[in-house]
């Protein structure tokens, strides 16, 4: 999540975490990977059983003759692995290093965490994937792995020490507990306390007690393997099945490295470990959160306005621009005719849609959407993303019409040399009503045609419109093929700037144009994509926005009347829980179908889904707070 207006921001695909360690069989100079979890229905349930079970068969499990090796103090040292740092040794800093996972660290999953967390809150109303994850892209996860990779580091130097060193390790560390290892030991310990029940929390006092283990370890007595045994145990018991092939190879790891006196083996197993805790946890936050799900969304509003009341109260959070921004939309409002099509929301619903189009550029929205700031600019992007794709259109079909009278090898041309020559350097970048080639009438000649309409094609010119559908059809998609692959961190303005070029050639290849036409058509296509004030522009936004309103104008009058599950339920494409049908009512199963049939991403019925998602539950939250006084309610 970013920091914005001082409040996390939960991304579309899930909740940024710290990483621990690769998954299993994953070489250790590799990047730790995320570790996106998406449980299935068979492991969620077998995760909840498993929850129940208790650690006193296992914990008596680990304490059979199996006949483990023992760590004696017997490890070489590593010759194929390269040597530590030297400065690690002598890094004051070493002896304050922090296990990359712990408990504090994990407390973010916390259930009390999760339902007090207002963003997160707020986003699952939106998002059907929303999920906890490690964060391992950007700034901030490269830090969290350097930590992570000078930690581990860190601990074998410390192990190859007490092995090859023991009086300098005495000298530096002594009995105490201020290195690596006994840290390691204690946040494994303090993570499973709360991945189990509490009744098994003493079997784990006892299985896993640090201070009796260090002793043993000192005293060259430590049994690594009956340890692995026993966490491979209470693991296995607690976690969902499709963890087990990680626990084994935590398990495989630590004994294998104690067998072979491999200290590097040992420290992978050591960090597969604190991965396979990292993610049970996971596991279990994001059960909790598919679970909480139907309650969480329909206290939204309540929990929501309580919250920003606490905020605006203490004067931590500033709305005094929403009035004037509503007061505007107002005025937007009163110009145009007709009764209102969103009922009592009418002047918002002005204001939203208005500025989620180009021409209001990047003028802010209200501080009171700072928690959809992210997802409306998406919108504002994808709506210029699907009037810009109508402008090629547009385009493609005005020179397709050229070409098409370039390649008559002999026309009926009544018109003037100055009306024909105005025809044949058709100006891309003015008004469509006035100098669009459809302008043209193709049509036989006739004593009433005037000069601009009377050019008389052979009929072998007339396209055939099912094959012209299908070649606008395919290049459509491959325009839309180009804009998937242009890159998607710069604005989209400047986006839209650096693939015109490349537009402008996809759009040429599907004409007979001459090509000494594609400097001016590659020019005007930059121009018109890029200048929102061109004439053609302005044309296809207007257009754009009719329909726009249409389909809004529909959603709006369907969900107000919602709850708030089934609102998250059709907006998204998600069906009602089991458990919250009870508030599956006012859904009106027609329409829901009707809502979808058609619906792409990216297209006016997708955009008109989600502006109206949004500004419902935007409107539910903050009508009374920041729009609208108690009286003109009252009067609505």
């Amino acid at each position: 999540m970013d920091a914005d207006r001082g409040f996390d921001r939960l991304e579309r695909r899930g909740r940024s975490l710290s990483t621990s360690a690769p998954v299993p069989n994953e070489s250790e100079g590799r990047t730790e990977s995320e570790v996106t979890v998406k449980p299935t229905k068979g492991s969620e349930e077998a995760a909840a059983k498993s929850s129940q079970g208790s650690i006193r068969r296992y914990h008596n499990h680990s304490t059979s003759s199996s006949a483990p090796h023992a760590f004696r103090n017997r490890f070489e040292p590593p010759s194929a692995s390269p040597s530590p740092s030297p400065e690690l040794g002598n890094d004051k800093f070493s002896h304050s290093l922090e296990p990359p996972v712990t408990r504090s660290s994990l407390s973010e999953l916390e259930v009390s965490k999760i339902i007090n967390n207002p963003k997160l809150r707020h986003d699952i109303n939106f998002d059907p994937e929303l999920h906890f994850r490690p964060n391992v892209e950007g700034d901030k996860g490269r830090r969290k792995h350097d930590r992570a990779s000078c930690f581990w580091a860190t601990l074998k130097r410390q192990l190859v020490q007490f092995i090859v060193d023991r009086p300098s390790f005495d000298a530096e560390f002594g009995t105490s507990e201020n290195w690596c290892l006994p840290k390691l030991l204690k946040a494994v310990k303090d993570i499973i306390q709360t991945l189990v029940p509490q009744r098994d929390k003493q079997f784990l006092d006892e299985g896993l007690n640090v201070e009796l283990l260090m002793q043993q370890f000192y005293k060259g007595i430590a049994d690594l393997e009956k340890l692995a045994l026993w966490l491979s145990s209470v693991l296995k018991s607690h976690c969902a099945p499709m963890r087990d092939e990680w626990v084994d190879s935590m398990y495989n790891q630590l004994s294998n490295g104690n067998r072979n006196n491999d200290v590097d083996e040992l420290v992978n197993g050591m960090r597969s470990l604190l991965s396979v805790l990292e993610a049970m946890k996971l596991d279990v936050a994001n059960h909790q959160i598919r679970c909480l799900r139907p309650a969480l969304i329909e206290e939204t509003s309540a929990f929501e306005q309580k919250f920003l009341m606490k905020k605006l109260r203490s004067r931590k959070m500033d709305i005094s621009d929403a009035k004037p921004w509503y007061r505007e939309a107002a005025r937007n409002y009163s110009t145009t005719s007709g009764s209102s099509p969103f009922g009592e929301m009418g002047i918002f619903f002005e204001g939203l849609s208005r500025s989620m189009l180009p021409s209001a550029g990047d003028k802010p929205l209200p501080g009171t959407f700072f928690f959809d700031e992210d997802r409306l600019n998406r919108v504002r992007s994808d709506v210029l993303d699907a009037i810009n794709l109508d402008v090629c259109m547009l385009m493609y079909e005005d020179l397709e019409r050229l070409s098409r009278l370039n390649a008559v090898p002999a026309l009926s041309l009544h018109a003037s040399d100055v009306d024909l020559k105005r025809s044949s350097e058709f100006n891309f970048n003015t008004p469509l009503s006035t100098s669009r080639p459809a302008s043209l009438a193709l049509s036989s000649s006739s004593a009433s045609s005037s000069p601009r309409s009377s050019l008389v094609l052979p009929s072998y010119v007339a396209p055939d419109m099912n094959e012209a559908k299908t070649k606008a059809r395919n290049l459509r998609e491959s325009l839309l093929a180009l804009l998937q692959q242009a890159p998607h961190d710069l604005h989209h303005l400047e986006r839209w700037r650096t693939i015109a070029p490349s537009m402008a050639l996809q759009i040429f290849r599907f004409t007979n144009a001459p090509s000494d036409m594609l400097p001016s058509f590659e020019e005007k296509l930059s121009e018109n994509v890029c200048k929102i004030t061109s004439p053609i522009f302005e044309e296809v936004q207007e257009t754009y926005r009719v329909r726009l309103v249409a389909e809004l104008a529909a959603r709006v009058r369907y969900f107000k009347s919602l709850s708030g599950v089934c609102l998250f339920s059709i907006a998204t494409g998600n069906r009602v829980p089991n458990n919250a049908r009870g508030l599956d009512l006012g859904r009106d199963r027609d329409l829901d179908a009707a809502i979808r049939v058609g619906q792409q991403e990216g297209g006016v019925e997708d955009i008109a889904t989600r502006i109206a998602h949004v500004g419902v539950i935007h409107w539910r939250i903050w009508a009374r707070m920041a729009y609208v006084d108690e009286d003109e309610m009252a009067m609505d």
